[in-house]
């Protein structure tokens, strides 16, 4: 196929693009009332981790006990956010939830990582949107800066190497890292016990 004979309207039908009925009237009513709970959320200090869970659970969420989220983390749509217990969510995390997002129990996440749990089916000229979840093992590292992408799962206890790319699922007990993200070794059990 020559690209120079293709019709660009085939390719991106860009009114019919935002013409798309991505959202119902719930979803643009609750968009609306979580503002004013985005503007609290951010502005409650750092250690007030219950009051912003507490937020959180009052717009859907269901946030496990002992959860830290840390108040420049970027949440679009809290009502599509499972996290379990002892979970800590760190400085400037995007959970861009268009799809769910679930985190296992006692999952770090690392400062700047990015959750997208949404793309565009490019199958067709309007690109619908696509709302894949994303889902999180229990006791997971996600370390700096790292891209977990729309559909990926990662298995319990792996860990994810900083600014790596996921973009396919991870089986449990791996170490992965690169762009794209791929298995690199196994990861060892952790010995019981504080290294001091």
């Amino acid at each position: 196929m020559d690209p120079m004979n293709i019709d660009p309207e085939q390719i991106l039908d860009v009114d019919a693009h935002r013409k798309n009925d991505n959202y119902g009237k719930g979803d643009f009513l609750r968009r609306l009332m979580w503002i004013p709970g985005k503007l609290l959320f951010r502005i409650l200090p750092r250690f007030f981790y219950g009051l912003r869970n507490q937020l959180l659970r009052l717009y859907g969420a269901r946030i496990g006990k002992e959860v830290r989220i840390y108040p420049s983390v970027k949440i679009i749509f809290p009502w599509t956010l499972d996290i379990g217990d002892n979970v800590t969510i760190g400085d400037r995390v995007t959970l861009y939830g268009l799809g769910p997002i679930r985190i296992g129990a006692g999952t770090m996440v690392s400062q700047g990582v990015h959750f997208c749990a949404g793309t565009h089916d490019f199958a067709y000229a309007n690109l619908p949107l696509l709302k894949p979840e994303i889902r999180i093992g229990k006791a997971v590292w996600i370390c700096a800066d790292c891209f977990v992408g729309p559909g990926i799962e990662v298995g319990d206890y792996c860990i994810l190497g900083a600014r790596s790319v996921v973009v396919k699922s991870i089986p449990p007990l791996k170490i992965a890292a690169g762009n794209p993200a791929r298995p690199i070794k196994d990861r060892p059990i952790p010995e019981k016990g504080v290294y001091r």
